[in-house]
């Protein structure tokens, strides 16, 4: 950030969606009329700047969530492009975490799909505003308002239409301003850059009228101020009446709808005033709240340069083999060659270099003030979701939510050489992505992987032969199992030995308790003192802890379970940490054996769209797979069934769709639950 920018003149958001609703082709168009590209890149050439991994070219999705910055009307916007693929969720909840406005782009065919239900789900978590864009106007089947109904629906959202469609599908000509009451008409020579404003015609000014009338009450119902004025019949001016919108949008009543054709290059223009116009500044938000990672009071943190350091880290990236940390500053400044203090590892590390960044290009910058977002080089051990800040003044933010993985795979490396390399490599993707998780098989020596989807391991593993040239053998997908109880049961052991010249010796009796679905484990005590003095409780429960990271089935971690410690032996000067935190493991493995364990399945959730006529044979499909029709709802053209089906079943899922549906059917899932099949 220079120096000049004041903070009120920073917008940071993020571009949400559905894979294939256009975020990237929307992003581009931006790019491009900001001057920051002086060409359009399109997704499906394999050119957009901000899909610049080979995996994202080749397959024409977005994978990593990209970071640039661009110009526009003396505010600078920095933009997160976010994947809108499921198994790439990891990348929208670590962006939303940290910007303060989104746009949702959705399809004006396919309306409000599953997806862009998930990532303005998380949006709202996070209390993020939002603008909406109804994108693909051009296309066939395209249908504005049904969208618009679907948020209402879908989304829970409040709909206010800025804009309506001028022209229609292929005839789309631009859009009809309904805060300035004009229509905008782009002109198609000059690839969308040049475009001007002309009286609403006659055909479309009734509609128009309507819905102006229509954008004044909604905006009056949630602004007083505007409700007098609109009562008495005053005139509202433009500037007034976006004024409103500006504070209902900030206030999370009300969305903005916007409408156009990124393809086409048309309604661009007008979303960036929108962003400018109606999203907020850094400095429009309550100052973030972190704690004091001592004493645990509460520490605001206001958007100024002037506090204290307070910034978060949103992302880890491998570029070019080095690794670039992604932070955004909330208060305070960073500045190059100083150091930071990480309250989470304790440790001071020297910032070398910070980054503007500009998808995979960069500028070097002195400062980095409240506000901003930036890459960092020569942070050796941040990782996501840590904060940076002051050691005279630390503070902890809180962290990122990190999700379960579902699906593992076992890789081996090709050749010796590749041995070690494997293993480095496998720890960098770990500090790049929270959802990767590697473990070592003990007998096979294999490197087993677990992640959200089949896509996003095939996608590490490509990236692994292709920057990091490891060659690895790859067995086929297992699905990660939990396990629990099926019913109440005790266990009870004594450690008593000699470690090193001195007694240890410790008594444990549990009962483990079966839980209710999805209730996670807990450890309870209610013993007296002089049964286990109370210093040795901590051991115990660590002991349990631990214990039930494998069961007793096939050695998945062990879920909703109670741990009670019910009884216990101490004898002076001989009971030690070690153990009471051996006998309680041993206490716990004899009772998870005495309560009959069983595997828990992950269900997916799953969102199938196919044509009529092929309704029967996928509902038989997927009855033959154990899965649960819980929706059937017509779209256009195509029925979107909704469903809950063990991941077990679903392998190779998309080839046996493809065939029953001649290639027309597609779907997507996401984790919804572990449950016994």
């Amino acid at each position: 950030m220079s120096s000049k920018l004041k903070i009120q003149d920073i917008r940071n958001i993020g571009i949400i969606a559905h894979i294939d609703a256009g975020k990237t082709t929307v992003t581009e168009r931006i790019l491009y009329y900001t001057g920051r590209s002086h060409k359009l890149g399109e997704v499906h050439d394999g050119e957009a700047v901000m899909d610049w991994m080979p995996d994202e070219q080749e397959r024409g999705i977005t994978i990593t969530s990209a970071v640039t910055t661009c110009p526009w009307k003396g505010k600078d916007i920095h933009i997160i492009d976010t994947p809108g693929h499921v198994d790439f969720t990891i990348e929208v909840e670590r962006s939303l975490r940290v910007l303060d406005g989104a746009v949702g782009v959705f399809c004006a065919v396919g309306g409000v799909e599953p997806q862009s239900e998930t990532v303005w789900r998380q949006a709202d978590k996070y209390r993020v505003p939002k603008l909406a864009f109804i994108n693909k106007l051009d296309r066939i089947g395209a249908d504005f308002f049904n969208t618009v109904e679907m948020m209402k629906k879908r989304l829970k959202a409040n709909p206010l239409l800025l804009q309506l469609p001028y022209g229609t599908r292929e005839n789309l000509v631009g859009i009809i301003d309904l805060i300035r009451m004009k229509a905008v008409v782009w002109d198609d020579d000059s690839l969308g850059a040049t475009f001007q404003d002309e009286e609403i015609p006659e055909g479309y000014l009734e509609e128009a009228r309507r819905y102006r009338e229509m954008l004044l009450e909604t905006v009056a119902e949630v602004d007083d101020e505007l409700m007098e004025a609109y009562l008495a019949e005053k005139p509202i001016d433009s500037d007034t009446l976006s004024a409103a919108i500006r504070k209902a949008t900030i206030g999370l009543k009300l969305v903005p709808v916007l409408c156009g054709s990124a393809l086409k290059n048309k309604g661009i223009q007008p979303l960036l005033d929108a962003i400018v116009a109606f999203l907020p500044s850094p400095a429009d938000l309550p100052p973030m709240q972190g704690i004091h990672p001592d004493t645990g009071e509460t520490i605001a943190c206001p958007p100024a340069d002037n506090k204290p350091l307070a910034a978060l880290i949103f992302k880890v990236a491998l570029m070019e083999g080095r690794k670039m940390t992604f932070v955004r500053v909330y208060s305070g400044r960073l500045e190059a060659g100083k150091e930071v203090y990480n309250p989470i590892r304790k440790k001071k590390e020297k910032l070398s270099r910070l980054l503007r960044m500009h998808a995979n290009k960069r500028e070097r910058l002195d400062v980095a003030g409240a506000g901003s977002i930036v890459g960092v080089v020569g942070l050796k051990d941040g990782s996501t979701g840590e904060t940076l800040c002051s050691a005279d003044n630390p503070v902890l933010l809180e962290n990122i939510e990190i999700y379960e993985p579902v699906i593992s795979v076992a890789v081996e490396p090709k050749t010796h050489s590749d041995i070690e390399k494997l293993k480095d490599v496998l720890a960098k993707f770990t500090d790049e992505d929270p959802t990767l998780r590697v473990q070592e098989d003990e007998e096979t020596g294999q490197m087993i992987l677990s992640g959200m989807g089949e896509l996003h391991l095939e996608v590490i593993i490509s990236r692994m032969r292709r920057e990091f040239n490891t060659q690895v053998s790859v067995g086929k997908p297992q699905v990660v199992y939990r396990e629990t109880i099926a019913q109440t049961a005790q266990g009870a052991s004594v450690f008593d030995k000699e470690v090193a010249g001195q007694r240890h010796y410790g008594e444990v009796h549990l009962t483990l308790t079966p839980l209710p679905r999805g209730t996670g484990n807990r450890f309870v005590s209610n013993i007296d003192d002089t049964v286990i003095p109370a210093d040795y409780i901590p051991a115990v429960e660590k002991g349990v802890m631990e214990s039930l990271e494998s069961g007793t089935v096939m050695g998945y971690p062990v879920v909703d379970v109670e741990a009670k410690l019910v009884g216990g032996g101490y004898k002076e000067s001989q009971g030690s940490e070690l153990a009471y935190k051996v006998s309680a493991a041993m206490a716990s493995k004899e009772a998870l054996v005495a309560g009959k364990g069983y595997l828990l399945d992950p269900f997916m959730k799953v969102e199938i769209y196919v044509p009529e006529e092929f309704m029967g044979d996928v509902i038989g499909d997927l009855n033959a797979r154990s899965g649960k029709v819980e929706s059937i709802e017509p779209k256009v053209g195509v029925q979107e069934i909704r469903a809950i089906v063990p991941l077990s079943r679903m392998f190779g899922y998309s080839t046996i769709l493809r065939s029953a549906t001649q290639g027309r059917g597609t779907f997507t899932m996401h984790f919804s639950h572990f449950d016994k099949a």
